[in-house]
């Protein structure tokens, strides 16, 4: 049969008809490299109920803001930390990822789990991960109600984060259930009094009230650094 007769009749044949060519067998998985796993499509949240990128984009701006250095000292914040480049460290309310990917840099063997209950937060870090092939930060939506430590955590960082917490008592007696024995949180919180920068006084947490509260959920001080930041107590607590 001449080639133009076949081609033709096998173009008159219906679609389900015709020979398909067999599709590509799939790439073997590398179990080095696993899937990319949004985490927000794990807990059910929808790109399109979002805020519009340009809204985010400002918040991270005002977040990443450098003058925000001059009085937040994040390197200086990393290096009171002494961490061992080993640990597991859980930035709770981490925001832009501004200690989170400081944190990162100095965990060259250890690992950031870097959680938010605001989803467009966690949307840019998980990006910025991607972007920027960090490969010890993960990226998790938290709920309001319940901090999400991670087991195994090391250090759990919360930074002007607690004054924003609906249920505190409630909320750092989840954490203390939740963290290892040994494990150490670091609350760092504004202090009272007019300053530059902060909350309005209304909501911020006077220092023996703070002690008092994280105390009451089990936690003993291991450490208080008055001097370290001009308008923020740093304190460290442990798990017994």
């Amino acid at each position: 049969m001449p080639r133009r007769l076949l081609a033709t009749l096998l173009l008159a044949l219906p679609v389900h008809a015709r020979s398909a060519a067999p599709a590509p067998a799939a790439p073997a998985h590398d179990p080095a490299h696993p899937p990319i796993d949004c985490p927000l499509a794990t807990h059910g949240v929808s790109p399109s109920a979002l805020r519009p990128f340009e809204e985010t984009e400002k918040y991270i701006a005002f977040l990443e803001r450098p003058d925000r250095a001059l009085w937040q000292k994040p390197d200086e914040v990393v290096k009171a930390l002494k961490l061992r480049g080993t640990e597991t460290v859980e930035d709770v309310g981490a925001g832009s990822g501004y200690f989170t990917f400081r944190f990162a840099r100095v965990l060259p063997k250890g690992k950031v789990i870097a959680t938010d209950i605001d989803p467009e937060m966690v949307r840019h870090i998980h990006h910025k991960v991607l972007a920027e092939g960090v490969p010890n930060v993960t990226a998790v939506l938290a709920r309001p109600d319940d901090p999400g430590i991670v087991t195994g955590a090391d250090l759990v960082f919360i930074a002007d984060v607690l004054h924003h917490v609906e249920n505190r008592e409630a909320w750092l007696s989840r954490a203390f259930a939740e963290m290892k024995p040994g494990a150490r949180l670091v609350v760092v919180e504004f202090k009272e009094g007019k300053l530059p920068e902060g909350p309005p006084e209304s909501v911020k947490i006077p220092k023996a009230r703070l002690v008092a509260m994280v105390e009451g959920a089990g936690f003993r001080l291991a450490g208080d650094d008055p001097g370290l930041l001009p308008y923020q107590t740093f304190l460290s607590f442990e798990k017994p």
